[in-house]
């Protein structure tokens, strides 16, 4: 017949090695059932009763801190503006009047036109002009009669 060599061990051996074994069993079920039931394991003594010992499984928590508390924006509408009255805009201005083209060919204005004679003549004109007005170029409109270069004398 074979011999238990655990038999032949001092007691107190025999107990440390029964120790160890249920701490590595402990150790063992506690990361084999994690989340699950306690484990009920079986542990054999040296009169081979059976005894049960329950193992309780934790479960790490952690703590999460609280959520911030909700932000909130306010919108502040802008300041009022003064009101500045603007003055009423000014009328338009009158339309000036036609600008009256001159002849270059007189010193003072003598209008252009198709026949000009001179105020005050016996001209049918269509245009007229007060006089005297000095000739400068050609009397185109022959108001010079007498030639002295002044016109409507």
């Amino acid at each position: 017949m074979l011999e238990n060599p655990a038999a032949k061990r001092p007691p107190s051996q025999r107990v440390w090695l029964v120790a160890a074994a249920v701490s590595a069993m402990l150790t063992f079920s506690a990361c084999a059932h994690n989340g699950e039931e306690p484990a009920r394991l079986a542990v054999a003594d040296e009169t081979t009763e059976t005894t049960t010992v329950e193992v309780p499984t934790t479960t790490p928590t952690t703590t999460t801190p609280p959520p911030p508390p909700p932000t909130t924006t306010v919108v502040q509408p802008p300041p009022p503006q003064p009101t500045i009255e603007q003055p009423a805009p000014p009328p338009p201005a009158a339309e000036p009047a036609p600008q009256q083209q001159c002849d270059p060919n007189y010193s003072g204005c003598v209008p252009i036109a198709s026949d000009v004679d001179c105020a005050g003549g016996s001209g049918n004109g269509p245009a007229y002009v007060d006089g005297p007005v000095d000739v400068i170029g050609t009397d185109i409109y022959d108001l010079d009669r007498d030639g002295d270069g002044t016109a409507c004398e």
